[in-house]
């Protein structure tokens, strides 16, 4: 059997979902496909997207505090002025209109030398631009749980809808059955009665069964962005899945150090003790290059028909000596602010150590219940069989056979949501060791075929 590999698997699926994009009708759509639509459709996906865009500049803005200003300008006017010469001629003032255009141009340039603020900027923005995108990859891993989670609820109910019209159907014909054996003279009519209130019964949940179908898939299909009309079910040789690690310890070390969750708190927590250093060097000095050069023609009237043509370059120091007291208080805010943040992430590593024992758990009993739940379906549908047989003998009567009918009806669903628990947990338990990616939605994708 020919192997291919992950990038021709997913160009495949991007071909298909864009054409079931394109058809912008209700279509039959599988889990690969229902990833590819979300992350061109999902809005939650996309302002995320768009989040991580803008911080990004965040690496921009540090970085502009260190490099050089160059500004320039440019003056033009016409000047309609009159000099009086006082005492000028014969002792009197003598008044001479004076009209001309006056002309200022310049370039200036500054460079920083010594900017303790603008290093501290300057390495925040690195902090926080990769702050962002550990956000945007918790919300990338984010989008994958959401998404299985409601092709998992759309499908799951959709089983239901399957199983509760199947239930419906065998106490119909188990209506049939009591109608006959009855007008046989060999039924009773409290096996009728009791039939038909277990099929009006069924006939509600029916009903309440494809009301849940029909908000699942809604809910799936405002991730996708396109109406849901089939999806593809459970395999029926479903298998669990293998795992590289076994110990509970493993994944811990692995989410400690992969877990975008922690990730973005650790950057939070750099960017937070950067501030610091950002706010104490209100103190420092700062020392910058400075270079201009500038063309005035008649600049003012006491420049009248001079060209000046100025170059300069030089040093500038600055030294702050009083600010009325905001250095001092904003530092003090930003040393509680990383504080804060510091607890934050000892907060973060707590949850996510909870919420990966607790998955771990899930997908390690998982499996056991999955088998138990297997034969419980088996030994169900045992039961029903060998209840049909012993109504005929006389051994059971027909309320028997009903419960027995219920019995299967319950492990089956059971069952169902067992093994769409077990997929769950697969994910949670990588997303939480920051290891959840693409590869393992085609794991999971494998344990759904399309219905016949």
């Amino acid at each position: 059997m020919p192997t291919f590999k992950p990038a021709r698997r997913l160009l495949a699926v991007a071909i298909s979902a864009s054409l079931l994009l394109q058809s912008g009708q209700a279509a039959a759509i599988g889990l690969l496909q229902a990833y590819d639509a979300a992350l061109k459709n999902d809005p939650t996906f996309q302002a995320a997207r768009f989040e991580n865009e803008a911080g990004q500049q965040n690496r921009a803005l540090g970085r502009s505090s260190l490099l050089p200003q160059i500004s320039a300008s440019y003056y033009g006017a016409k000047n309609n002025s009159d000099v009086t010469y006082l005492k000028y001629y014969q002792g009197k003032d003598v008044t001479v209109p004076r009209d001309y255009n006056s002309r200022v141009a310049s370039v200036s340039l500054k460079q920083p030398l010594i900017n303790f603020d603008g290093i501290a900027r300057y390495r925040q923005g690195i902090a926080q631009s990769d702050y962002s995108d550990a956000v945007f990859a918790g919300k990338s891993e984010d989008l994958i749980l959401r998404l299985v989670g409601a092709y998992a609820d759309a499908q799951f109910a959709e089983d239901q809808l399957l199983l509760a019209t199947a239930q419906r159907d065998a106490y119909v014909e188990q209506m049939k059955v009591n109608k006959r054996m009855f007008d046989l003279g060999e039924g009773t009519k409290t096996d009728m009665l009791e039939t038909q209130a277990k099929a009006e019964l069924s006939e509600a949940q029916v009903i309440e069964a494809r009301d849940n179908l029909a908000n699942a898939r809604n809910a799936l299909a405002g991730i996708v962005g396109i109406d849901i009309k089939h999806l593809d079910g459970l395999s029926p040789h479903f298998r669990p899945l293998p795992q590289p690690r076994t110990k509970v310890e493993d994944w811990l070390g692995l989410a400690l150090e992969k877990n975008a969750e922690l990730t973005a708190q650790r950057h939070a927590v750099e960017a937070a003790r950067l501030e610091v250093h950002k706010q104490r060097s209100g103190h420092a000095p700062r020392l910058d290059l400075i270079a201009s050069y500038s063309d005035n023609k008649s600049e003012s009237l006491s420049n009248y028909n001079q060209v000046v043509e100025q170059r300069a370059i030089g040093l500038q120091l600055s030294v702050p000596i009083y600010s009325g007291g905001y250095v001092n208080a904003a530092t003090s805010q930003a040393i509680a602010n990383h504080s804060r943040a510091k607890a934050e992430l000892d907060a973060k590593v707590s949850q996510v150590t909870v919420e990966l024992r607790k998955q771990h758990a899930l997908l390690t009993s998982g499996t056991a219940k999955i088998d138990a739940l297997m034969k419980a379906v088996d030994a169900a549908k045992t039961l029903v069989t060998a209840t049909q047989k012993s109504i005929q003998g006389g051994v059971r009567v027909n309320l028997d056979l009903l419960n027995a009918q219920q019995q299967l009806y319950t492990a089956q669903r059971d069952l169902a949501q067992a093994r769409y628990n077990y997929l769950l947990a697969y994910l949670r338990l990588h997303n939480a060791a920051g290891v959840l990616t693409v590869d393992e939605v085609q794991k999971v994708a494998g344990h759904f075929a399309p219905s016949k």
